[in-house]
């Protein structure tokens, strides 16, 4: 689970997902309870049209998944909603002034459905025990729901005022202990027609890929080298000329820790390989699931 901190400029936050495992299968009827934090702390780089200059964050996030495993046309699906919470705190210049502010509520949530379409069908607990994966395809559609905390005269804000939608593909290769995967998906957004002085801010398309490098020590001990790009966004307000054109990436490592057959831990840590815009952050961050029949 990913707790995305909404503080960065909008648009940028969700793309900077760097999640391993999304599409590894699981056998059907299994519950999860997932709950996360995360701590995030370095620059900001807004749109130069923008009047704001050497700009910082810290920002903490705390977040909650539910989720569940069930078969969809003879094969392994996830159904998983998530509700983050974020305290933020930024700081640079405004028309060569200095400026600092705070926020803290509750970001957007998402809600994403799963599944594998090649190599993964739909399996009960038995069946899954005897399961050796090799080459998996898998779809997914995330739903992010314009429901946090949003004020029209603001310009940083925790929830976006506006829907985003991403369709994306994945592909998984294991042999032995190593796993290979990589995603490519595009996040697509409605307008908000709430923006600040009433105007009306349009966003173009993100493409967003990720690719991940695993070795597993033993099962549910593992470790993933991480790695994403993203691409696009471009931001128009009520006509106005557009704005810069995102092209960012981000790597960092993630370690999953089991503690026993229900519950386990996973350890993150990345940080900006390269940013035109967004967050230029430093980021680790832990979750703990809990996972039931």
């Amino acid at each position: 689970m990913v707790v995305v901190a909404g503080l960065v400029p909008v648009g940028a936050a969700e793309a900077q997902e760097l999640v391993p495992d999304a599409y590894t299968p699981a056998p059907v009827g299994v519950n999860f309870i997932s709950v996360a934090g995360s701590f995030n702390t370095g620059d900001l780089a807004f749109d130069p049209a923008l009047p704001i200059e050497e700009a910082s964050a810290r920002i903490g996030g705390s977040g909650l998944a539910l989720g569940r495993t069930f078969g969809l046309a003879g094969r392994s699906a996830t159904f998983t909603v998530v509700q983050s919470y974020v305290v933020g705190h930024l700081k640079g210049l405004v028309l060569k002034q200095f400026q600092e502010t705070s926020r803290s509520g509750l970001g957007d949530p998402s809600v994403r459905i799963g599944v594998n379409l090649w190599g993964a069908p739909a399996m009960t607990p038995r069946e899954f025990a005897a399961y050796r994966p090799k080459t998996n395809v898998g779809a997914s559609i995330t739903v992010v729901l314009p429901l946090g905390q949003y004020y029209s005269d603001k310009l940083i804000n925790l929830g976006a005022n506006r829907w985003a939608f991403k369709p994306e593909v994945g592909v998984t290769r294991t042999w032995g202990k190593w796993r290979a995967e990589g995603y490519l998906g595009a996040w697509l957004f409605s307008d908000n027609t709430n923006f600040v002085g009433g105007t009306t801010r349009h966003q173009a398309p993100i493409t967003s890929t990720q690719a991940h490098l695993t070795y597993t020590i033993r099962p549910r001990l593992w470790m993933a080298f991480d790695g994403n790009f993203w691409d696009g966004g471009v931001v128009t307000v009520s006509g106005s000329g557009p704005a810069a054109l995102q092209r960012n990436s981000r790597i960092g490592t993630t370690v999953s820790l089991p503690i026993d057959p229900r519950q386990s831990l996973r350890l993150t840590y990345s940080f900006g390989a390269y940013t035109t815009l967004g967050g230029d952050f430093k980021s680790v961050g832990i979750s703990y699931t809990y996972a039931w029949f």
